[in-house]
């Protein structure tokens, strides 16, 4: 066995890895690059491997940087399956076009640009459109349970719950008495919503995310209590609440935790926005798919109920109607995406709101340092959108503890079972692995950080 990794290497984005034993090749994951104008520059460059090759590939969720690049195996070449859970396949499809839909509006808004200048040459197609994901589809199979493995050859696959999104899984590939796991991503075990991620037991190899390797998170209930306070202030202005949210997992999460306070009567019967149509999407697969959250939230979904519908819940479909909330009177919330706030419905209504002094930004996922979020926490007391400068005069709140990832202890939750395993570090930056490599090594594991395109034998632990 050798495991190559051609992605989340020494960065936190992009996973794909290459599993090689007995003369087969099996890819987990093939991710989109996001963040820097660097990283994206990789998402243009051809595939590091040939992707005709392949004999299985297996996906472990569906968020962009796991799934942005499998269109781009079918047409490199590759003939076989794609294998996932049923409900990561329908968060892929929502996912990808979605994504599909956007670049090709961007495409067209930069090729009339471009054209006005006469370097129309100079504009890169898109990596996939929507008839690239049709054909991806049909190739992508809802056939991996948490109750039966997959054979391949003589090769076992299984997976197992992560805990992270709707539909997560960790890996786990034996052949002939050796044994990887691939982590995927995994979730933080007091996530409002999902539940805890299964244990594995002894392995050869664990190839491990490590996102938040060199860090606790908040606790749920610290975290839960300040944002109901943060809103209860908020909303005692009339103002207007904003928080940019994911559409897949935070979106959920945050609705189930506005529903509480409301029924806790801690926070009042305010009108709750949800616009973002992904994010509507999405919810709906939380309602109609279950199966693999907390048992609060299974038995509220056996009983009919719908946790993730707090009272007040309106939700906005078309662009019309997201455009009637800037003239919306008295107080509300509004979850609109993008969770980044690099664009989508979160941009208008910040133009629109903050320079009041009665909205307030409730800030509940991660902003790169130079990103609007970023600035915006930062304090800045102006910003620039859509080609316009806009005075900062809302009060600016960031609520930590809302992660979706796996903190330290999870982690090392996570790799306690499997024994004098060699650990693979991925996906994460690379002064974070560094931290979390020396605390394992520490306890006397053996820890490898990947880089990119190196192979590296599975040897007896």
């Amino acid at each position: 066995m050798h495991i190559t990794s051609y992605g989340a290497a020494e960065t936190v984005t992009g996973s794909c890895h290459l599993l090689e034993t007995a003369g087969k090749r099996i890819l987990i994951d093939c991710g989109l690059y996001q963040g820097s104008r660097e990283l994206d520059d990789l998402n243009q460059q051809p595939l590091p491997f040939d992707a005709a090759s392949l004999d299985v590939v297996l996906v472990t969720h569906g968020h962009l940087d796991h799934v942005g690049r499998l269109p781009l195996l079918i047409k490199g070449g590759y003939q076989g399956k794609i294998h996932c859970t049923p409900a990561t396949r329908a968060v892929t499809e929502i996912i990808l076009r979605d994504a599909a839909h956007i670049a090709e509006e961007d495409h067209e808004r930069d090729l009339r640009k471009a054209r006005r200048q006469g370097r129309e040459h100079e504009v890169k197609p898109p990596l996939y459109q929507t008839p690239d994901i049709d054909l991806l589809m049909e190739r992508l199979q809802p056939d991996a349970s948490w109750e039966k493995p997959l054979e391949f050859e003589g090769i076992q696959i299984r997976f197992h719950p992560a805990g992270h999104v709707l539909g997560s899984a960790w890996i786990e590939i034996e052949h002939e008495g050796q044994k990887v796991v691939f982590s995927g991503d995994l979730g933080n075990r007091e996530s409002p919503v999902e539940a805890d991620f299964l244990l594995p037991g002894p392995c050869n190899a664990v190839v491990i995310e490590s996102t938040y390797g060199n860090r606790l998170h908040r606790s749920q209930k610290e975290t839960v209590d300040e944002f109901a306070g943060v809103l209860k202030e908020s909303l005692r202005k009339d103002g207007k609440v904003l928080i940019p949210s994911f559409a897949l997992e935070r979106t959920q999460n945050i609705l189930y935790v506005l529903r509480q306070l409301q029924e806790e009567g801690r926070i009042p019967l305010t009108p709750i926005y949800l616009d973002s149509p992904m994010g509507s999407r999405i919810t709906r697969l939380y309602e109609t798919l279950g199966g693999e959250f907390n048992p609060d939230v299974e038995h509220d979904l056996q009983e009919g109920d719908r946790p993730f519908s707090p009272e007040n819940l309106h939700v906005t479909a078309s662009t019309a109607e997201s455009r009637m909330l800037n003239d919306l009177k008295g107080g509300a919330i509004i979850l609109a995406g993008s969770g980044m706030l690099t664009g989508g419905r979160i941009v208008h209504h910040l133009k629109h709101h903050l320079w009041k002094d009665t909205t307030s930004l409730v800030i509940v996922g991660y902003q790169s340092p130079n990103s609007l979020g970023g600035r915006l926490i930062a304090g800045a007391e102006k910003v620039r959108i859509h080609g316009e400068e806009v005075l900062v005069r809302a009060s600016v709140h960031t609520i930590g503890g809302f992660s979706a990832h796996a903190d330290q202890d999870d982690l090392l939750a996570f790799l306690a079972p499997t024994g004098n395993a060699r650990v693979h570090l991925v996906h994460g930056d690379l002064q974070v692995m560094q931290v979390f490599q020396q605390v394992l090594e520490a306890a006397g594991r053996e820890v490898t950080i990947n880089k990119y395109a190196q192979s590296y034998p599975v040897a007896e632990p």
